[in-house]
């Protein structure tokens, strides 16, 4: 299935953008992650309500998933409300010190420290959707 790519990130000043990485025209900004990517839904909406359908970019004709790309600092912020430190240490190997450090933007995690936050929250959500209650 085709991809629309929304990307998150957070800029210099604070604030949360999120555009598409694979479709020009869909932005949006927020003081959160959550409102940043409600504001690129939008985006989306008014770009396939106000265009004709032949005018459309390929991605967004047919059939279609959205999927959301974080960069670390956005990811980490966005999700703090649900995982603490202790947490996020033990679903991903790395040292609660480390995760503050990217949380805050003080450092930037190497492809493989980005590789096993993904992996570890990855595996969380796989256990999770195999529970029953």
């Amino acid at each position: 299935m085709k991809k629309l790519i929304i990307k998150i990130e957070k800029s210099s000043d604070g604030t949360y953008g999120a555009y598409a990485e694979n479709v020009e025209g869909i932005y949006g900004m927020g003081d959160t992650p959550e409102e940043a990517k409600k504001e690129a839904m939008e985006g989306l909406k008014l770009l396939l309500e106000y265009n004709d359908p032949t005018n459309l970019p390929t991605l967004l004709k047919g059939s279609y998933e959205v999927v959301y790309k974080f960069d670390t600092v956005s990811l980490l912020n966005y999700f703090k409300s649900v995982f603490t430190a202790p947490a996020l240490e033990r679903i991903t190997g790395i040292n609660q010190k480390q995760i503050h450090h990217y949380a805050t933007g003080l450092k930037k995690p190497r492809a493989a420290q980005v590789e096993k936050i993904e992996k570890g929250l990855h595996k969380l959500a796989e256990e999770l959707l195999a529970v029953q209650l």
